[in-house]
């Protein structure tokens, strides 16, 4: 099996220059530092602690935990990678201090083995999801353990597993230990091959309440009552602007903020809401116009600020085929939220707000905009609702520490962190 996974990579490698060029085109980053994607990065320091993160989610979630590391092992160095520019551009916002940043190499067994020989980590952490066969069997020929933790697995994606069971245990039984998210993640990677197994909650749960929202000017003027549309993907924003107009006919001072999940797509995200008519402002240019029924969010990193300038939220990545993207930051700002019909990446988290009754579900233009109008006509019901979904938040806190101390013994078990000279 291994051996027809390689030779499927080495056919794929002209369509990944091809999407390279492609994606380099709307973010001019994706042509920067290619060579680190084939392995080519710097040398790091000797006992480095290597972890792994996809794209600014998982970049997110992961600065914690890699902050607390640092902070109990500070002798011990640090990497962080991801595969995306905008997860870069986050490691670097919050993680360059105290850690080095490069890209991951693509999943070529000659790739990972220059990236190896140049990093020689003790120890490799995986965020979430980020399982690749060579780059586990590499790290383990190297004498790298590796450990994967804040594991989701959702059912469609273990089903695919299921399709590949040899390599799928493979994969598995070089990890060294795996901390889940929830319970049916941990049965689901057990059913695959999986040992060493724990499950320890969501570390999204643990989420700071951003500067907006403790007692500093709001980052987003609101002129009359505000919804926002957060983490947007292509497809969605059409639905989404289709929802505001049906609102604006019984809200005129409404404003909706539209925050891509993607900051390069705000001229295509701007462009689509003036072509219905709407007069739009971008929060990057300063106080929008009292006139402006549309802001864009363009800038990364503001997002989760800006959810506490909302009465209402809709969640992206779930109206099309992404899994739906995490609403906890949502929910700490007291902000009810909706999310459509695809919520396969986060449904262990949306089953928590759903009991409480703190979200709704949605699944096209009409009943966005009926839910979210609802919402607006009583603000008693939307504080109610904010309230609970805060004390979700609330009741689930506390797996960073636990990730923490497990992460920090697996390293102490790998040997002591020796300087570089």
């Amino acid at each position: 099996m291994i051996f027809l996974y390689n030779a499927l990579l080495l056919l794929a490698l002209p369509w990944i220059w091809a999407r390279l060029y492609w994606r380099s085109k709307r973010e001019p980053a994706y042509r920067q530092r290619i060579g680190e994607r084939f392995g080519a990065v710097p040398m790091q320091p000797t006992g480095i602690v290597w972890f792994h993160a996809v794209s600014a989610g998982e970049a997110n979630a992961a600065a914690p935990i890699v902050r607390a590391v640092h902070e109990r092992l500070p002798q011990t160095p640090l990497l962080v990678t991801t595969t995306t520019p905008a997860g870069s551009a986050r490691v670097r916002a919050l993680l360059g201090d105290i850690a080095a940043h490069c890209y991951a190499p693509y999943d070529y067994p000659w790739a990972v083995r220059r990236f190896l020989r140049r990093v020689r980590p003790k120890a490799l952490v995986l965020m979430e999801t980020e399982l690749w066969p060579n780059l586990l069997a590499q790290a383990a020929a190297a004498g790298t353990r590796a450990y994967l933790v804040n594991a989701r697995l959702s059912e469609r994606a273990y089903r695919r597993y299921r399709r590949v069971p040899g390599l799928a245990r493979a994969m598995l039984r070089q990890l060294s230990g795996v901390l889940c998210q929830y319970e049916d993640t941990a049965e689901r990677l057990c059913a695959l091959g999986a040992e060493s197994v724990e499950a320890t909650g969501s570390v999204k749960f643990d989420a700071e309440l951003p500067a907006a929202a403790a007692g500093t000017e709001p980052a987003t003027p609101s002129a009359g009552q505000m919804w926002l549309a957060g983490s947007t993907h292509d497809g969605e924003e059409a639905i989404l602007l289709d929802a505001h107009r049906r609102l604006r006919q019984r809200y005129a001072r409404l404003r909706l903020t539209l925050v891509p999940r993607h900051p390069p797509r705000a001229n295509a995200v701007a462009g689509l809401a003036r072509q219905r008519g709407f007069a739009v402002a971008r929060l990057s240019a300063g106080r929008p116009a009292d006139d402006a029924s549309v802001l864009i969010g363009d800038e990364m990193g503001t997002l989760a600020a800006l959810y506490g300038s909302a009465d209402v939220a809709f969640v992206g990545g779930s109206l099309d085929d992404t899994g739906g993207h995490n609403p906890i930051e949502a929910a700490v700002q007291g902000v009810p939220f909706l999310m459509g019909p695809a919520r396969f990446k986060i449904e262990e988290i949306w089953q928590r707000f759903a009991a409480a009754d703190c979200c709704h579900a949605v699944e096209n233009a009409a009943e966005i905009a009926a839910t979210v109008g609802a919402l607006l006509e009583d603000p008693q019901r939307r504080y109610a609702e904010g309230r609970r979904a805060q004390d979700v938040v609330a009741a689930n806190r506390g797996a960073t520490r636990a990730v923490v101390d497990r992460i920090c013994g697996w390293i102490d078990d790998a040997g002591p962190a020796q300087r570089s000279r």
